[in-house]
């Protein structure tokens, strides 16, 4: 006795499966997007100890723009670490650091679109905690800013967290030195990178002009205007005169 073929299916089944494995395909591109992004500013440590004196750190800020690249990033340094306690070491080509009230800038020539941005720093001594955040803001050449400043806390995850360095406890005998005094000045950059000694030198990177630089006039714009002024009012000189001139010429005799 011969075994039955079984039946074809019918073509609105297999239209039916389809749509349902696009569907799961699609709901997990979804769940994909919908979970929390990864970090897209990091930092890491050579000797990630509380206390730890002359640590390097490593930062790196992931490209998100395909069409700007970055200028400029702007870190806020937790406390306990003094902006004049902070040394600039390997950065791209052009970048200068200037401390601020609050942390650092470094800044240069835009990066090509989709590189990322990667330099380290020098810190005189880490401080005594678990962990510290370094709030970074990125600038693109477009313009466009992102902000990875979150903290970590709650259920939630952040969406934009800032770069967190976890410390392991300071050494036996470790204490707090002396804290550099913040000031606002460009740190030197050491060999290959560019020194940065020169006043403004995030100024002159990004090309902004200086508080200085707009309030001082422009010399030759200014001679140019009166230059200009001069040689109108003798040309109306000029104009005038040869109307009296053609009007006494043209005027007829009186009659005596």
């Amino acid at each position: 006795m011969s075994t039955p073929t079984p039946a074809p299916r019918h073509p609105v089944v297999r239209a039916g499966r389809r749509a349902a494995l696009a569907g799961a395909a699609a709901l997990t591109a979804v769940l994909a997007l919908a979970a929390p992004a990864a970090a897209h500013a990091e930092v890491e440590a050579d000797t990630p100890r509380a206390l730890a004196e002359n640590v390097t750190l490593s930062f790196v800020s992931e490209a998100e723009s395909g069409t700007a690249g970055f200028t400029e990033l702007r870190v806020v340094l937790p406390e306990g670490i003094a902006p004049g306690d902070v040394r600039l070491g390997e950065a791209p080509k052009g970048w200068r650091l200037t401390a601020t009230g609050d942390g650092y800038r470094i800044a240069g020539p835009a990066l090509k679109a989709g590189v990322d941005a990667e330099h380290t720093i020098r810190v005189r001594q880490l401080p005594d905690a678990k962990e510290i955040a370094f709030k970074t803001v990125e600038t693109y050449s477009d313009g466009e800013v992102s902000r990875w400043i979150e903290l970590p806390g709650g259920a939630a995850e952040p969406e934009q967290p800032a770069p967190v360095l976890k410390l392991k406890p300071a050494a036996p005998g470790a204490t707090t030195g002396p804290t550099g005094t913040p000031t606002p000045t460009p740190s030197p950059t050491p060999s290959p990178t560019p020194s940065a000694t020169e006043p403004d030198a995030t100024a002159t990177a990004t090309g902004t002009a200086t508080e200085a630089d707009a309030a001082r006039p422009d010399d030759n714009s200014s001679t140019g205007v009166v230059i200009s002024a001069v040689l109108a009012a003798v040309a109306l000189l000029l104009a005038g005169g040869w109307w009296l001139a053609k009007r006494r010429g043209t005027t007829p005799p009186s009659q005596g």
